[in-house]
């Protein structure tokens, strides 16, 4: 998704040669990604010539909002706070992402009232 929110639309091949410098994969395996994604009405096609051009559907915020949705679903039972504290638990939060999640939750908090 990332090579297709980065520049659309590409065909299969370009994809693979987008991707080449990070993985191994496959012309075959770009396409049966790619084919997954249409299926999930993630990713759309249209016919050029004798290939398809892909573009995504989903922007990367909507992606982002479903995929951590998803998350705290399966592994939190739906509450943010858990999982926020999950992630600071793993990972090392800096001064500056502890400054923006206090101001998250200060505008969060005026929005409530």
């Amino acid at each position: 998704m990332d090579v297709l929110w980065a520049e659309s639309p590409l065909a299969a091949s370009d994809v693979a040669d987008r991707l080449a410098a990070h993985t191994t994969w496959s012309l075959k395996t770009v396409k049966t990604l790619l084919s997954r994604l249409v299926d999930k009405s993630a990713v759309s096609h249209e016919p050029d010539g004798r290939r398809f051009l892909y573009r995504p559907l989903l922007t990367r915020a909507d992606h982002a909002r479903a995929a951590t949705s998803r998350l705290a679903d399966q592994l939190f039972g739906g509450r943010a706070a858990p999982l926020v504290a999950h992630l600071a638990e793993q990972r090392s939060l800096s001064k500056s992402d502890i400054h923006e999640l206090e101001e998250l939750l200060k505008e969060l908090k005026r929005d409530g009232d």
